[in-house]
This record gives structure tokens, C-alpha cells and sequence, in this order.
């Protein structure tokens, strides 16, 4: 049995929707904190059991029978997430899965501007370390983040942010896609993937000509630096090192963490990642 944990958010629940298309129902199974929330998964056959990562006896029940387990990284940062993610790389290994995954990062990397990043570095190593095959998905980095920044930038049509560099934004869907191609096949990768990108790195500037031509309107870029930047987000409310955190995205994209394109993700899905323009089209509220 698959296991797939966090099938309640946004990723999880997408990679279990498309694993669905490719095997029975009886043949996945799913590990949340909030079993009621995965009613829709229960009532197509999938195996539903509670699981917390800070609960390592739930993940036990959770992951039981379980061949594969996909531990889909947590929204958290530090040595939090990094404890909790070895809880259940532990957990799984200790079920008898023969594979374990994880959702990891394209930047993945101990010396990385961006905690996340290396949060995903860390857990990589828990990985190589735990004795059995392991697959860590180097996923591009959200589109979804995108469209964040945008729903704030077009009350103004302004791009107001601290300077960039180009990424590689990918689009939720296309990576969900490609990890029910990875667990359906078994195998196909040993140890990380290539980085799972879309087709272009593009930077704010042309996210604001995008938001343009998608809007009808005139949208601007306008370089704020980085200390005010930090100071608009904490006057707003913003915990302070939330706040730094999202500054060390653009610290991270000037240094060209970001930038990569790779067409692996392309041949998992058997055609071209979808662009940002049409996550933008779809998802940016007025669009």
C-alpha cells in the first residue's frame, strides 16, 4: 500500500486525486492529523488514518502494511520540521516500507540563503541515513507564491519587492502530477530527482508583464529594499522572523538558488510544465 501524508493540503491532496487515476483505491492509503477532512479519499476506498508527525504511535497505525510511504514536508521551518520529518522517515521504515519519499526542494542545500532549503537538506540526510531506498522530489519552487505577492501588488498595480532573480515557478498541479508518476512506478528514481521545474526562470519584471497582459492593465515593478520591505511586512502584523524569511526568498533568487530549469518534469508528464502565465490566469482573484 502507498501511504501519502498531509493529503488534506494543497500538494498532498492533489498527488492522492491523481495517484487515484493510476491504481485502485484499495491500494492507497492516507495519513492526516484530521481523518473528517479526508471524508472525499474515505468514500472512494482509500485507506484513511490519523497521523501526526509529532505523534510517532499515530504514525505507526498510520503507516502500517504501508510499501511506499510519500512524507510530504511540513509548514514549519528550523529544527522543528526537521525533527518531525525524521519522526516519520523513522516511522515508515520501521512499518517495513521498501521506499520511502519526500517532498523536497530544487535549491535543497546546507548553505542555501533560504531556511527552508536547508530544513529539505537536512532531511535529506536523515534520509540517506535510514537504510532503505529513498526518493527526494527537487520540487520547483510554488507558483502559488506568485500569485500571493500578486493579490497584494494589484490593489496598486504595483510589483512593490525587494530585488530578484529569476525562478523557476511551478505550478502545484503539474507537480502532483509527476509525483503519482513517481510512486505508481516505483523505482524510477533512487535518491533526489532532478529539479522538478518549469520551462523558464522569470523574474518579477516579467511577472509584472505577465500580470499585465493577463489584467488588461498597466502593472509596474518597483524595487523596495530589503529592510523596508521587512518593516512594511511587520507593521501588517508579520511575525518578525516570518518576516525575515520571506525576505531570504529574494536574497536566495539574487544569488540564483531559483534559476534552474530542467526537463525532467516535462518527461514525467509527457508535456511541457504549464506556464506561469496560466497559473496567474486562473488563480490571481479579478483575473
Amino acid at each position: 500500500m502507498i501511504i501519502v501524508t498531509g493529503a488534506t493540503g494543497l500538494l498532498g491532496r492533489q498527488i492522492v486525486e491523481r495517484l487515484l487515476t493510476r491504481l485502485p483505491a484499495a491500494q492507497v492509503g492516507v495519513s492526516v492529523r484530521d481523518p473528517g477532512k479526508a471524508r472525499a479519499f474515505a468514500d472512494q476506498g482509500v485507506r484513511v488514518r490519523h497521523g501526526d508527525f509529532a505523534d510517532p504511535g499515530s504514525l505507526a497505525h498510520a503507516f502500517e502494511g504501508a510499501t511506499q510511504v510519500l512524507i510530504v514536508s511540513i509548514d514549519a521551518m528550523g529544527d522543528e520540521a526537521v525533527r518531525r520529518h525524521r519522526a516519520a522517515i523513522d516511522a515508515a521504515v520501521t512499518a517495513g516500507a521498501r521506499r520511502v519519499l519526500y517532498t523536497s526542494h530544487m535549491a535543497a542545500g546546507a548553505s542555501s540563503h533560504f531556511q527552508p532549503c536547508r530544513d529539505h537538506a537536512a532531511t535529506e540526510e536523515a534520509l540517506r541515513a535510514c537504510g532503505v531506498p529513498f526518493t527526494s522530489l527537487r520540487n520547483g519552487f510554488y507558483a502559488s507564491t506568485v500569485v500571493r505577492f500578486l493579490s497584494q501588488a494589484m490593489r496598486s498595480d504595483q510589483i512593490a519587492l525587494p530585488a530578484d532573480g529569476p525562478v523557476s515557478w511551478t505550478a502545484h498541479e503539474d507537480l502532483a502530477d509527476a509525483a503519482a508518476a513517481i510512486l505508481a512506478d516505483e523505482g524510477r528514481f533512487d535518491g533526489p530527482t532532478p529539479p522538478l521545474t518549469a520551462a523558464q526562470a522569470l523574474t518579477f519584471d516579467d511577472v509584472a508583464a505577465i500580470a499585465g497582459d493577463v489584467t488588461g492593465r498597466t502593472v509596474t515593478r518597483a524595487v523596495t529594499p530589503d529592510d523596508r520591505f521587512r518593516w512594511q511586512l511587520t507593521e501588517h502584523g508579520v511575525p518578525d522572523e516570518y518576516a525575515g524569511q520571506l525576505i531570504d526568498i529574494f536574497v536566495a533568487a539574487r544569488a540564483g538558488e531559483f534559476a534552474t530549469v530542467d526537463p525532467a518534469l516535462a518527461g514525467l508528464l509527457g508535456h511541457e510544465p504549464t506556464p506561469l502565465s496560466s497559473v496567474v490566469r486562473k488563480h490571481l482573484p479579478g483575473a
